[in-house]
């Protein structure tokens, strides 16, 4: 002999009738609405913000990494072109041109290469604008959430 299961939550006693007897038709007000949809959009700005801090902490650990190995990338072709330059002065020398004629050629090439480098820096350096238009548009934001928060 089986027993039949019995369910382990007891079942309300609500009728589909809205208008029976023990059933409230209390609606919420305009203000508890107001308040909770403030709220949520609260919750929900915060939880867009940790998911924006999570999303950039790794990518700013991805470029960080990154940073670093083009620096050290950069070093150690710094010391390399060392090398390479005396290279260039001795292959000079070796044209028939004494050795201090060679390197006093190669130091003249590369404070002119350093004096172009330093000149197109500058006038990309002289080009760089704050974002008026960005700063424009938030000022504008911040300003209608104020009137109307």
């Amino acid at each position: 002999m089986t027993v039949p299961l019995q369910p382990t939550t007891p079942t309300p006693n609500v009728s589909a009738d809205p208008s029976a007897p023990g059933r409230h038709a209390a609606e919420p007000s305009l203000g508890s609405l107001v308040s909770d949809a403030s709220e949520h959009l609260s919750t929900l700005i915060r939880s867009e913000i940790e998911l924006a801090k999570l999303e950039l902490r790794s990518s700013v650990k991805n470029a960080g990494v990154g940073i670093g190995m083009f620096g050290a990338a950069a070093v150690v072709l710094i010391f390399s072109l060392t090398f390479g330059f005396l290279t260039l002065a001795e292959g000079i020398a070796a044209l028939g041109l004494s050795r201090w004629l060679a390197f006093l050629i190669v130091f003249v090439l590369q404070l002119v290469v350093v004096g172009a480098l330093a000149f197109l820096g500058y006038r990309k350096v002289k080009k760089v604008k704050a974002p008026a238009r960005t700063i424009s548009t938030s000022k504008e934001t911040v300003a209608y959430l104020r009137s109307h928060g």
